[in-house]
This record gives structure tokens, C-alpha cells and sequence, in this order.
């Protein structure tokens, strides 16, 4: 089953037109696609000109989607003018196949090609992304894209598209702050969790200043709209694509419903006015189009930029219609969080018995280049020894002033406990935001993806490159 001619138009078109479903076809399918990263100038907004690096030529790269069940096999040819490889971000599949360069396969070398096949899953809203920790910088320069493992078992939705939030770094500010100086302003809206946790002697600011704002490839009032019509009941697929950012986004004029975190169907859904998404957090959340309109679906932030992050759902007939727009702060507005969507126990739950346990402290500041696990930097951090089978427990303090939006590859785990409160539902994910100043995370997962090394690291950018990873590892 090929998709050559699917994977030749615009990503961004593609992204912002109601996707079809892929079928359901038999298990044996094969699904084939051809990627080629290669350099692209790339210009979201007028004067701002950025030396980004796509996939298939396009930022986000090209939607890719299967049915649960069938086979992935990915084409991979390497054109950036740096080394590069092809992480498969929440799925569970061969150690061989994660694409964390230097870990779990060679980094691609420019010039060369590498094939990736697998069956993916679970099903859901996953994505793709270079994984190199290299000056390459393949990520915040544009290498990355959503694939949707479709859920036969899903509720149809009458229209559905993916949302890709992502931002356009200066590069220089991003080598600035790995090197441990950066003087970029904090973002974060009023009422926000970032701006609830501040202290006073906290510094205000955010480690990589950012040229643009995007949504799907484009900044407001340029990115392509998503057409809706009346009575219908959409599904959005929703990514923070961002190196170093947590967004919140609003539909003016509506609530959202969401239904999956990080591609895992919640327990119970959830209403609320606004989605707060940690650097590569998903939700899939849904609204009806109760009547016609034009609105915004919107970041909110302090950045000056914000509302280039931005774009507009409109039905047939408002597209002359100025959009309802959103303000820029969270004061009063019901905003999701992990202790909302699973709930908290009244009665403390007792843990089951863990086989492995284990307490991560995270450490480092702003301003630094020495982000820490346990006190120590990757590739010198101590590795977490589990056995096929085991039931592990990882316990996180943050003891820094910042958020932190902790991975594990090849893992799905279940947020238990947040900040010393049990949760009535354990949440499934694969990033969880851990809380500044002292602010705790418990998860629990069983030991029964294939055996290797797996990382688990902090997915802003910064703070991986500068040591906050270790690693899993089947014994």
C-alpha cells in the first residue's frame, strides 16, 4: 500500500484539510512511505528568514498514518548536511527501530539511508522527530512530523485534522542556552501554572527566544484554515512540536472535549476551556460547530508573537468574517491538568508492590548549562536496571525553578501520584510535566517492551542536550 502521490503534496495542506481514514485493512498491510530530511529556507512571516532543515520538504513534515495492525516501512534518506536519525515518539516497538542516534542505532550520516520497519503502536496520536544530540539541531530546525496509528475501536468524527504547534527558534539563542546564557523573555500567561509556581527571587525569562509562532507551517494570519460545517462534531489531533515551550490553546467560542492524552483514551473525557500541552505532549480533543462562525484557535501568551500562533475555524460563507478571538491570559479560565482529567483518591490507594523503585532528582538553573539526574549528566547518569516483567516505579523531584516535560522511550507509564496526591485514575502517557521547587511526580510501568536501552530525558531541548537523560535498560 503506497502513498508516493499522498506523501507529494504540502504537508501543510495536508494538515489543515479533514484527513480520510486510512481503511481497515488486514494486518498483513505493508504501509510504505518515503522520508528525505534535507535543508529548507523557510520563511513564516514577513522578514524573518530561517535556515530550517524539513522532511519531504515541508515544516511539519508530511502526515503519516496507518491502521493499528499493519506494518510501517519507512524509506529514510538522509540530505541534511548533518547527521541525523528518526525517532518514533510513543511507540512501542523493536530497541532497533526507536531511532535514538547513538544509543539504539548509528546516526545517519548525510549522504546515507536507513530503513525503519515496524508494527505501530499502541494506536493514536503519535509523532516523528529527529533524535541526535549533536550541533545538527535537526528538531528545533523543523525535523519532525504527527503520524496517527488509527483506533478501528474510535467514535467516527464528521471532520478531523491534525493541529502541529511549533515555533521557529533563533538558532542563536539556542546555542546561547546551551552554553548556559540566555536572556529571553518569559511568556508564560497570567494565571498560567508557570506563573503561579514563580518566586519571588525567580529569574522571568524563557531560555530560547523565538522568531514565529506557527501552527501547521504557517503564522497567523497565514496558516491555512480549518473549514467546519454546521452541526458538525470535529476531532482535533493536537502536538506541541515545541524545543523548549509549554502552550495553552483555546477555541474562541467554545469548550473542548478531550478524549486521549498523548494518543491513550482517558477513563473519563473531559470539558474544559483551555489546553495546557507540555513540550511533546498530544491530546485529542473534539467540539461541536453549533452554528456558523469565524474563530480563532489560539495560544495564549505574554510573547508578543502569540497571536501569529494562531489560526482560524471558520463554516462556508465567514470567510470575510473577522475571527472571535481569545485573551491573552488564564485568569478564570478552566484549563486541563493531570489532577482534573484522572481525579484524586479520597481514600489513599496503596501502591502495588514494585519490583524496581527509584527516586530521580532533577537539578540544575536557568542560565546553566549543567541540567542534572541524581547529580549527574548523561552519558554519566546512573541507568535504571529492570527485568522482563518488572513493575517499576520511578519517583521525580524537581528541585529547580522550572517545568520540566520528562520522556521514556518504548514505554507507555501511568502517572500514579502528582505532587504527593494520589490519583483516583492512573493517566497513561508518555511525557508527564514534572512541577518546580520541590514539586514531585510518581509513575508506574511493567517491563514488557522488547529488551534494550531506552532514554528517559527531559524533551526541552535545552536541558537534554545539557544532561538531564538516562536511561531504562533490560537486564
Amino acid at each position: 500500500m503506497r502513498r508516493d502521490a499522498f506523501l507529494r503534496a504540502s504537508a501543510a495542506g495536508m494538515l489543515a484539510q479533514a484527513f480520510p481514514c486510512a481503511g481497515r485493512a488486514a494486518a498483513t498491510e505493508v504501509v510504505e512511505y518515503s522520508l528525505t530530511a534535507a535543508p529548507l529556507a523557510f520563511s513564516p512571516v514577513r522578514g524573518a528568514s530561517f535556515a530550517g532543515l524539513a522532511y519531504n520538504g515541508t515544516i511539519p513534515g508530511p502526515l503519516l498514518r496507518v491502521v493499528h495492525g499493519q506494518r510501517l516501512r519507512v524509506h529514510y534518506r538522509n540530505r541534511a548536511a548533518t547527521e541525523t536519525a528518526v525517532h518514533w515518539h510513543g511507540m512501542i516497538l523493536p530497541n532497533a527501530m526507536d531511532g535514538a542516534a547513538g544509543v539504539t542505532q548509528p546516526p545517519v550520516p548525510d549522504g546515507g539511508t536507513y530503513l525503519y520497519e515496524f508494527a505501530p503502536g499502541p494506536a493514536g496520536t503519535r509523532w516523528y522527530h529527529d533524535h541526535t544530540m549533536g550541533t545538527g539541531m535537526g528538531g528545533p530546525r523543523g525535523l519532525f512530523g504527527m503520524i496517527v496509528v488509527e483506533d478501528p475501536r474510535d467514535e467516527p468524527a464528521d471532520a478531523e485534522f491534525a493541529v502541529v504547534l511549533h515555533d521557529v527558534p533563533d538558532l542563536r539563542s539556542v546555542s546561547a542556552a546551551l552554553h548556559g546564557s540566555s536572556n529571553a523573555a518569559m511568556v508564560d500567561p497570567p494565571g498560567s501554572a508557570e506563573m503561579r509556581a514563580m518566586r519571588a527571587d525567580d529569574r522571568m525569562g524563557d531560555e530560547v527566544a523565538y522568531l514565529a509562532h506557527c501552527i501547521n507551517g504557517g503564522a497567523y494570519p497565514h496558516a491555512t484554515p480549518l473549514r467546519v460545517r454546521v452541526g458538525q462534531h470535529v476531532r482535533l489531533r493536537i502536538l506541541n512540536a515545541s524545543p523548549t515551550q509549554t502552550r495553552y490553546l483555546r477555541l474562541a467560542g467554545h469548550r473542548l472535549h478531550v478524549t486521549h492524552a498523548d494518543g491513550n483514551a482517558l477513563d473519563r473525557p473531559l470539558d474544559v476551556d483551555a489546553l495546557r500541552i507540555g513540550v511533546a505532549e498530544r491530546y485529542d480533543a473534539w467540539f461541536e460547530v453549533r452554528g456558523p462562525g469565524s474563530w480563532l484557535l489560539q495560544s495564549v501568551s505574554m510573547d508578543p508573537l502569540a497571536f501569529q500562533q494562531a489560526l482560524v475555524v471558520q463554516t462556508p460563507g465567514m470567510e470575510r468574517a473577522a475571527p472571535l478571538g481569545v485573551a491573552q491570559t488564564l485568569d478564570g479560565i478552566d484549563f486541563f491538568t493531570y489532577e482534573r482529567a484522572a481525579g484524586i483518591a479520597t481514600n489513599p490507594v496503596q501502591p502495588g508492590r514494585a519490583h524496581v523503585d527509584e527516586h530521580l532528582i532533577l537539578a540544575g538553573r536557568y542560565g546553566s548549562s549543567r541540567w542534572t539526574i541524581n547529580g549527574r549528566t548523561w552519558p554519566d547518569t546512573e541507568k535504571i536496571a529492570v527485568a522482563r516483567g518488572d513493575r517499576v516505579v520511578l519517583r521525580f523531584t524537581n528541585t529547580t525553578a522550572m517545568h520540566h516535560p520528562m520522556h521514556l522511550h518504548g514505554h507507555t507509564f501511568r502517572i500514579t501520584e502528582v505532587n504527593g496526591r494520589r490519583l483516583a485514575r492512573p493517566l497513561a502517557k508518555d511525557v508527564a510535566l514534572v512541577d518546580p521547587h520541590g514539586g514531585t511526580l510518581a509513575w508506574e510501568f511493567d517491563a514488557t517492551s522488547p529488551a534494550g536501552r531506552w532514554l528517559l530525558h527531559c524533551h526541552n531541548d535545552v536541558h537534554m542536550v545539557d544532561g538531564m537523560m538516562t536511561e531504562v535498560v533490560y537486564r
